[in-house]
């Protein structure tokens, strides 16, 4: 039979591929995990979280830009970040931590998480902790008090010019503590703003600095100046552009602010949503790091250290959701629809929210015939669907039931559908263990990680959520 859905996947994609793979039984396998062993001891809806992507992840990036660095014989350091708001539970930030990388904040409560890594002995006070976003007294405050108890790599990257006063204030250490300055950027042509509502804007730095900064190097200095992009790091004009404005203001300030000696080039790094994901990671690094090269040894400047702040490209590809198929609905002649067990718009917010596409798998029946369906979740939203995937606009996915009397037993076991990289804000975007949508409950969470001899271990995070929990967060349980 040639129109299987593995003739599909076959006959589009390169396959088996880094992270997926179809056992001999017929079960597909996530980075060699057993998932159908997996639902049948936890059944279904799930969420997984495989620990070790984490760190090949961490390690893929700092080796790619060791490999930059040699190639263009760059004389700066690389600082890989964390950015904590991708995923803030302690089994991922502690996993981040365990190969020797730094922290970039976002909120008043991320320095709490702070305090709690250095007194788990996590982190020490040598670790960078990096400082975004438009910031309120009760963060400002808590920064403050790090670089007071002897933190001793806090960088605040001030979003506004009023930000430095804060500091001024409630800083008391004796030895000058650092900021950075963020650099608004130019949002891309299609978005409805034309200047990103972060950061200060670029003509104003230098101003700013001579002002505010220079003179005060006893007391705070200008280390570094940081960009991002909300459009991520591509290989296009708009970046590129964007990128080498910041190069060319480090390039500037460099000659009155000897201090200054970075550049924080954010986050942006993407992730494989499709099988057919394809992107030059080494390509990139290898131009972002000859870009700033270039412009340094043009405006006889030294070369900086060089910061990233990889979130989604860090944690993203660690998980997997994983549903049953619990019916099926013929509405009319062109859609099919495939009822999950959970709901897209609590689970996969993105999908709802920005349209984002997953990638997406059946865990068996691979030698199905396939067709094209609509998924649809239980809740009462017409929202709550998914009908396309990222190299197509459709979704096919294996018949529930065959048609081949050799394949009867296997008609009694549902479709099994996964949803993977899905790591990456999605927990935080739905309000974990929070009131959902039509009161649909957060699935059961399993860790996946490796035992000392490299065994794969599982254990149960957190149980699917209860009645009771939400009842008690309505008021209806005192």
């Amino acid at each position: 039979m040639n129109n299987t859905y593995t003739s599909l996947v076959n006959q589009t994609f390169h396959f088996p591929q880094e992270g997926f793979d179809v056992s001999d039984e017929g079960y597909l396998q996530f980075n060699e995990v057993d998932i159908k062993k997996l639902i049948d001891k936890h059944g279904t809806p799930l969420k997984l979280t495989y620990l070790p992507k984490i760190g090949m992840q961490i390690n893929k990036a700092k080796n790619m830009f060791a490999n930059a660095f040699k190639k263009h014989k760059y004389e700066g350091e690389y600082f890989y970040c964390y950015c904590t708001k991708s995923s803030h539970f302690s089994f991922i930030v502690e996993e981040t931590l365990k190969h020797n990388i730094h922290l970039e904040t976002s909120y008043a409560y991320d320095i709490e998480i702070v305090n709690k890594l250095y007194q788990r002995r996590k982190i020490n006070k040598e670790t960078f902790i990096i400082c975004n976003g438009y910031k309120q007294k009760n963060y400002t405050s808590r920064i403050a008090k790090l670089i007071n108890s002897g933190f001793k790599n806090v960088v605040p990257i001030l979003d506004n010019k009023e930000e430095l006063q804060a500091y001024k204030r409630s800083v008391k250490s004796a030895t000058p503590f650092s900021v950075g300055i963020r650099v608004a950027a130019e949002e891309e042509p299609n978005f409805p703003f034309y200047t990103s509502r972060l950061g200060i804007r670029a003509k104003d730095i230098l101003e700013f600095y001579v002002d505010e900064i220079e003179g005060y190097e006893d007391k705070f200095q200008l280390k570094m100046l940081h960009i991002f992009l909300n459009k991520g790091i591509k290989d296009d004009i708009y970046y590129w552009s964007e990128l080498n404005k910041i190069i060319n203001l480090y390039c500037q300030l460099k000659k009155i602010c000897p201090e200054l000696d970075s550049i924080n080039i954010g986050g942006g790094f993407p992730i494989k949503h499709s099988l057919g994901f394809e992107y030059d990671y080494q390509f990139m690094i290898n131009e972002i790091v000859g870009n700033i090269k270039k412009a340094c040894k043009k405006a006889k400047v030294p070369m900086p250290n060089i910061y990233t702040e990889f979130g989604s490209f860090t944690v993203g590809e660690s998980m997997a959701h994983i549903y049953s198929v619990i019916g099926e609905k013929i509405q009319n002649d062109r859609e099919c629809w495939y009822m999950i067990d959970s709901s897209f718009i609590t689970t996969l917010p993105d999908t709802w929210g920005i349209g984002e596409k997953f990638l997406m798998l059946p865990i068996n029946k691979w030698d199905n015939e396939y067709h094209r369906v609509v998924l649809g979740g239980i809740t009462c939203d017409s929202h709550d669907y998914y009908d396309s995937e990222e190299h197509i606009n459709e979704v096919f996915l294996p018949k529930i039931k065959t048609t081949d009397k050799k394949e009867e037993e296997s008609n009694k076991e549902p479709l099994y559908v996964g949803f993977f990289h899905t790591g990456a804000y999605q927990d935080q975007i739905s309000g974990y263990g929070g009131i959902k949508h039509c009161l649909i409950p957060s699935p059961k969470h399993v860790i996946i990680e490796k035992d000392k001899s490299g065994k794969l271990i599982d254990w149960v995070y957190a149980k699917e959520q209860s009645a009771q929990s939400m009842l008690k967060i309505l008021g209806y349980l005192r």
